[in-house]
């Protein structure tokens, strides 16, 4: 589902365009198509260029002045939230489900479902009808990194696993937070990147990242879905110096980074939790990574990610 470009994907464009980038190159480090950054140049420039902040203002007056219009008030979405909600589905199986059945129909997320019990008339029937009773914490609570891009606005070929090269990735924390490690997974292919990282802020998290993605050909580099975490907050740079388009997930929706999470927890079979990193040494970090890139997935017709991504990167020299 198309989505409106961010702020920051505005920017990216201005500073592109700037530097003489084609429509098409644009799109790619962007992530979204060459018609999307056309039609945004065209609608939003001003007689003297195209300028960020006045695309985002007058991007912003056109939504406005739009009818309003809320998802849920079509009535067979209604229908299908309200009786499942009495089966007493929780609103993230009720949007899983709906994404299931109707991948091309019209759809609510969690959030959405979440918001409209809380403005409902019935709210109390609804919450009622929840496991925790409508005391859970809202999701939009917990503090935001600043101009942050969350994976609503992520295109829509990434959920759907259609390329290799996008990410996702996440902080392993060692014993007392003393240290951690950086942890990378690809998201078609299981491909494992795992490097220590001497302190868990923003700054050395942000270098090894960099280091992580630096040797990787540019058809490997296309998106990076993080967490919330603070140790990610020089994101900007992130994006700006390696090209990947840097999303994140929706506070406390660590399934949406499902195989990053999932490729942590294989991680601890050979660092359990209250491991103590310091002492580890680089080269058993990496035999780690080996052990995992090399390990047959089932979802991969029992290929190995090493081999399931490789085997892409040599299709794609010969091509």
């Amino acid at each position: 589902m198309a989505t409106q470009l961010t702020l920051h994907e505005r920017e990216r464009v201005a500073q592109l365009r700037a530097a003489k980038a084609s429509y098409r190159k644009i799109g790619k480090l962007l992530g979204r198509s060459p018609t999307t950054i056309s039609r945004e140049v065209k609608r939003n420039s001003a007689v003297d260029g195209y300028w960020p902040a006045q695309a985002q203002r007058r991007a912003q007056l056109r939504r406005r002045e739009r009818p309003l219009t809320r998802k849920l008030d079509d009535p067979e979405l209604n229908e299908y939230v309200r009786v499942r909600l009495a089966r007493h589905w929780s609103p993230e199986q009720i949007a899983g489900r709906r994404r299931l059945e109707h991948p091309a129909g019209r759809r609510a997320s969690h959030t959405t479902i979440y918001r409209w019990i809380r403005n409902s008339p019935q709210r109390g029937h609804w919450e009622h009808c929840l496991r925790r009773r409508g005391r859970r914490k809202d999701l939009e609570t917990r503090g935001k990194l600043p101009r942050r891009v969350e994976i609503p606005d992520r295109p829509e070929v990434v959920r759907q696993r259609l390329r290799y090269g996008d990410w996702e990735g996440d902080t392993i924390v060692g014993a007392r937070r003393r240290s951690g490690l950086v942890s990378l997974v690809e998201r078609k292919s299981g491909y494992l990147l795992l490097n220590k990282v001497p302190r868990l802020k923003a700054t050395p998290v942000r270098r090894v990242i960099q280091r992580q993605v630096a040797a990787l050909p540019a058809e490997l580099k296309h998106t990076l879905t993080l967490d919330n975490g603070k140790e990610f907050a020089e994101h900007e740079p992130l994006a700006e110096r390696t090209g990947l388009a840097v999303y994140f997930a929706q506070p406390y929706c660590a399934w949406q980074r499902g195989t990053n999470e999932n490729t942590n927890g294989l991680v601890r079979q050979f660092l359990p939790k209250g491991t103590d990193f310091t002492y580890r040494r680089h080269h058993f970090i990496q035999q780690i990574q080996d052990w995992l890139n090399h390990r047959p997935r089932e979802r991969l017709g029992w290929r190995t990610p090493h081999e399931e991504l490789f085997r892409h990167i040599a299709g794609a020299t010969q091509s």
